[in-house]
């Protein structure tokens, strides 16, 4: 979903109002990957660095992230679409990140495609989240720090079993 606002600016129109637009091509992504049988499809919606962007930019994505989720989480449940939204979603204000944990809920138990959503999401985050996981399994003997390889950290990763990335 990136580009959006470089287009936007290249034409010499308002990047904020541009990122709406990309939500169209968004819903055909999805609906080709659930129409052909792809189990998982993620998107990548606002990364860790966006962050840098102007604060009215920042502001104006976190009201587009929570139009795109009252519009679209209804219509992604009646096709069964399971949404995951991965990344730090703590420095979300409370408002995007309520959307969040109820769009969730609501496909938790769809079992179409998969909807991955990378919101906030840096590939060393995901590293450091699979790095906790594996020792607090070694601090509960669950798990021996001998036993601890690329696969099983992999296998702790939001991101490594994804098939398809756009």
């Amino acid at each position: 979903m990136d580009g959006n606002g470089r287009w936007a600016k290249k034409q010499g129109k308002i990047r904020a109002l541009w990122h709406k637009a990309g939500a169209k091509s968004v819903r055909r992504a999805v609906s080709f990957a659930a129409n052909n049988g792809i189990d998982a499809l993620t998107l990548y919606a606002f990364s860790s660095e966006n962050w840098n962007r102007p604060a009215q930019e920042v502001s104006a994505l976190m009201e587009l992230f929570v139009w795109a989720l009252d519009s679209e989480v209804k219509s992604l449940h009646r096709h069964n679409v399971r949404l995951r939204i991965i990344g730090d979603i703590s420095r979300f204000n409370s408002r995007l990140q309520e959307r969040i944990r109820k769009s969730e809920a609501l496909t938790a138990h769809n079992t179409g495609l998969t909807l991955n959503i990378a919101a906030n999401y840096g590939g060393r985050w995901d590293i450091v989240q699979g790095v906790r996981q594996l020792a607090e399994q070694v601090q509960a003997g669950v798990l021996r720090p001998d036993q601890i390889d690329e696969e099983r950290l992999g296998s702790k990763s939001v991101c490594m079993s994804w098939r398809l990335w756009i």
